[in-house]
């Protein structure tokens, strides 16, 4: 997926086995809306302009804040309190 604009955070709901990714720019309009598997996932966070992504904590947050901060994005694991 080729994406338009400039996507300046990028907000991911994890589930077992999709995972929603809604992408806002700089005004905080959405941008991009998708749907990915585990694996298509990673695909889209490594070739996407590093940017802020913010997830609610869990296990597997942890372990996809560890990938995507190797590709480069700062990545915010937020507690269930404040979401």
């Amino acid at each position: 997926m080729r994406i338009t604009g400039v996507i300046a955070t990028y907000g991911v709901d994890l589930g077992k086995s999709n995972f929603h990714v809604v992408g806002l720019d700089e005004k905080g309009h959405s941008s991009v809306r998708r749907t990915f598997r585990r694996n298509t996932l990673l695909e889209f966070f490594a070739n996407a302009p590093a940017a802020l992504v913010g997830m609610e904590a869990c296990p597997g947050a942890h372990w996809l804040a560890r990938k995507l901060t190797q590709f480069g994005h700062t990545v915010r694991v937020v507690s269930r309190e404040v979401v």
